[in-house]
């Protein structure tokens, strides 16, 4: 039978890109629920392509749009936040692909999990967020949880018939960025199209920022630490230009797997979607005739803070990485409004996380408070 895809998220770079996906495999899956933040336009669209039984519009002001656009097509038309966490509650919905952007992507994805489904993670703030929490959930019940993310996606590859085997380290890679080559003086007055310029990449703008000041990476050594249970201390980052080794785990042997493939974020959505098995593609594949090295180098954590940071963040526990999260949402809008200079976004987390009320051990609604207060505390910082 198709597996049937709520797609949290799908009028977004990885949503849309998953429903891609879903076209080329039809025949194995189906799009069951969509859902758009605000873009009501694209999701009528695609609501129409590919005849969804559910759609959502979080922006409830658009309701009538989308409920109107589709009113000669049998599909349900909800809005709201509220709708979007609990739609995945549906018995018709067997994976849930939660590709909302921030921390909009959280309480969805934990009443997803609350009720057993399997989830495919594009949204890495849901973990760096509320890791401790997810992981608590993650023991009671007998859930499944897909990394989509490139790297996260190739760890759990280079694991597979592993998981006895003790884990010396695992390594991150990361592209380096738009500013890899660049002095930290020349990246203060980098422009905003500069930093949506990314070498290898065809990525959302959030993200696309986030990996220009690495912050990104510093979210990923988040995720891992908690998808694998691994500690920081053997979370290590390393700058691979190429973005063809995607990531890479060291054994305690002293042997090293690492899964490559191309720069193409179709080939970890689709295993997300198509695990354990691997379907057929028709996507372009590695020649390695063409290859002239792979190189890498240690991140300069001088440059770019915001890596530091994130460790930090992971060290301190508690809600400290929720804050650190809210901060750099704050900050990446701010820079994209051109209202701040690039060092302004590790400038504004930095201050938002001394700034911040810490919390040792946060239920959900200390993160969600806590979301809110270093969210205002970031819009004050000058």
């Amino acid at each position: 039978m198709k597996k049937r895809i709520a797609i949290l998220g799908s009028t977004g770079s990885i949503g849309t890109q998953t429903l891609d996906v879903i076209s080329n495999f039809h025949h194995f899956f189906e799009a069951e629920v969509l859902t758009a933040h605000n873009n009501a336009e694209l999701l009528i669209i695609q609501a129409r392509k590919y005849n969804p039984n559910i759609v959502v519009i979080a922006n409830e002001k658009k309701y009538l749009q989308v409920k109107n656009a589709l009113s000669d097509l049998p599909i349900k038309v909800f809005a709201g936040n509220k709708s979007i966490a609990d739609v995945v509650e549906s018995d018709e919905i067997d994976i849930v692909f939660a590709a909302l952007v921030g921390f909009s992507g959280l309480i969805p994805v934990i009443n997803a999990l609350q009720y057993g489904k399997k989830i495919a993670l594009a949204n890495k703030e849901t973990l760096v967020v509320a890791g401790a929490l997810i992981k608590k959930i993650g023991e009671e019940k007998p859930v499944s949880i897909i990394p989509v993310d490139s790297e996260h996606s190739a760890i759990f590859q280079c694991l597979a018939g592993e998981y006895k085997n003790e884990i010396d380290k695992l390594i991150l890679t990361a592209s380096g960025g738009p500013f890899r080559t660049k002095t930290h003086e020349q990246m203060k007055n980098v422009t905003v199209k500069e930093a949506l310029t990314h070498p290898n990449w065809n990525m959302g703008t959030k993200i696309t920022i986030d990996s220009a000041t690495m912050m990104n990476k510093g979210f990923e050594v988040i995720e891992a630490h908690w998808l694998f249970n691994v500690p920081a201390t053997k979370i290590e980052v390393l700058v691979h230009p190429q973005s063809i080794i995607h990531s890479m785990v060291q054994f305690a042997d002293g042997s090293v797997k690492a899964q490559m493939g191309i720069p193409n974020m179709r080939l970890p959505i689709q295993y997300a979607l198509s695990y354990p098995d691997r379907l057929k593609n028709n996507l372009p594949v590695i020649d390695f005739n063409k290859l002239q090295q792979f190189t890498f180098e240690m991140p300069d954590t001088q440059k770019f803070p915001c890596l530091a940071l994130a460790y930090s963040a992971l060290e301190n526990g508690g809600n400290m990485p929720c804050i650190m999260n809210a901060a750099n949402e704050i900050a990446v809008q701010l820079f994209l409004k051109e209202k701040i200079n690039f060092h302004g976004i590790s400038n504004i987390i930095e201050e938002t996380m001394q700034k911040s009320t810490f919390i040792k051990n946060p239920s959900l609604n200390d993160l969600i408070k806590s979301d809110t207060e270093a969210r205002e505390v970031a819009k004050k910082i000058k």
